[in-house]
């Protein structure tokens, strides 16, 4: 059953999404004028299974993989807080703290949204 609640993210905030690792995967997140935990859910699923083949197949360290696994963990908490219908203000600083963490990643892994992206069918 899906939740009818969502969450509404600002241009400011989808702005810095976009430009932080797995930019294709936030740049999907924000074809919405809201999120529902049914959209970020089936992102991290997304992202699962391709970080899991990614480092599998040897494309990531097992480095990247974990620190990758962060944005996959920060989206799934994002669906979470959905589904509870937390407050809009929390929900907010989860994203701000999940933007924070991509932006390290990109830098620290700049090919990674390519390879990621690669899995998208």
């Amino acid at each position: 059953m899906s939740n009818s609640w969502s969450i509404t993210i600002d241009n400011h905030q989808k702005g810095f999404l976009i430009r932080g690792i797995m930019k294709t995967s936030m740049d999907r997140l924000h074809v919405y004028d809201s999120l529902t935990s049914e959209i970020v859910s089936n992102e991290v699923e997304f992202l699962s299974e391709t970080l899991g083949n990614l480092r599998d197949s040897g494309e990531i360290s097992n480095d990247a993989y974990l620190e990758a696994g962060g944005i996959q963990g920060g989206l799934s908490l994002i669906a979470s807080l959905i589904d509870q219908e937390v407050s809009d203000d929390e929900i907010q600083m989860q994203l701000d703290q999940l933007i924070t963490r991509a932006l390290r990643i990109s830098t620290n892994y700049p090919e990674m949204d390519e390879k990621i992206e690669n899995y998208r069918s």
